[in-house]
């Protein structure tokens, strides 16, 4: 069976090791699972080309995460973010480990010589060997920036309003300064893989993982291609929501909501993606025992959607297979 997910960051690598585990994984050769993997996140930073989700999902996969955190290397050390903050250099909000600068650095290079972002993450990932395909949804630039308050209204000219990187506004302020709205720097320039939106068409069934629906999915699908290629698979499209008794399930993906005016429920992000029957993304969605939704166009089932372990998520995935039609 050909699986096809669409993922962000440490959620969405936490449900492909459910993903796995409900396939057989590794032990199985007969099914094939591709993430395709939000870039919005992607940032340059000390000269360094910075891929939080692909590398997030990457060191999961690959057994390298460090599983308190959710992100980085297991027993990293920071000695070159002291030598940084020694010189006062900036960005110092954000912490690079001196194993994941390897990781940017061997990207930097390769993107520097003319590779495109899809074959660098295979060439990265012969090294952690995550046994899932994980695919960029673009190789072109594509980052999300912020439009909020301006920080320091007294300043000189200073404009009411500004744009920063949604890593400015997630890591340095905590989102503390809301959102009025989010921009996809690039994206309407760019194109979607041309072998993301292949396995989206190819799939027996596509998975929305219980990502942030406006920076991480919602990102994926305004990629010209992306849509059209969600659009015209033959397979079903299952979601499971990142909402829990109207609370994130990890982050801050209702602050997110609430700047698109989005109700932070399940519902409400069910309504937001749409019913695949009435021109939305969703055939079905999964939400958390207890928690309701009425999606038109779409079925809807409650199910346990707490990741408390791979096999735990495997039961989502299973449900989501269940939804769909498909048994693996």
């Amino acid at each position: 069976m050909k699986v096809t997910v669409l993922v962000g960051g440490v959620g969405g690598a936490r449900f492909l090791l459910g993903v796995k585990a409900a396939l057989g994984l590794p032990g199985s050769t007969d099914h094939e699972v591709t993430a395709v993997v939000n870039v919005g996140d992607d940032v340059w930073m000390h000269g360094l080309r910075i891929c939080p989700d692909l590398d997030t999902c990457m060191y999961t996969l690959g057994g390298g995460i460090d599983t308190e955190r959710g992100w980085g290397h297991a027993g990293e050390t920071w000695t070159v973010k002291e030598e940084l903050a020694a010189y006062g250099a900036e960005p110092s909000w954000f912490g690079l480990g001196d194993k994941d600068i390897a990781t940017h650095l061997v990207r930097s290079r390769m993107l520097r010589a003319g590779f495109p972002l899809s074959q660098v993450t295979e060439a990265l990932c012969d090294r952690w060997q995550p046994g899932v395909r994980l695919l960029p949804a673009s190789d072109d630039r594509v980052e999300t920036h912020v439009v909020i308050d301006n920080p320091d209204p007294d300043g000189p000219d200073a404009p009411p309003q500004v744009a920063i990187h949604f890593q400015e506004w997630w890591v340095r302020h905590q989102a503390k300064y809301p959102a009025h709205r989010f921009a996809s720097v690039g994206a309407e320039e760019a194109k979607a893989l041309p072998a993301a939106t292949e396995a989206i068409t190819e799939a027996d069934i596509v998975l929305i993982a219980p990502s942030n629906p406006v920076v991480s999915i919602g990102t994926m699908i305004q990629i010209p291609g992306m849509p059209q290629a969600l659009v015209g698979t033959k397979a079903k499209i299952v979601g499971l929501s990142p909402i829990v008794g109207g609370k994130p399930l990890r982050g801050m993906a209702d602050a997110c909501l609430s700047a698109i005016g989005v109700e932070s429920s399940a519902e409400g992000v069910g309504r937001h993606y749409g019913g695949r029957g009435k021109g939305g993304l969703l055939d079905g969605w999964l939400v958390h025992t207890g928690d309701t939704a009425e999606i038109e166009g779409a079925e809807t089932r409650a199910v346990p959607l707490l990741m408390t372990s791979p096999e735990a998520t495997a039961d989502m995935v299973r449900a989501a297979f269940d939804l769909a039609g498909v048994r693996p």
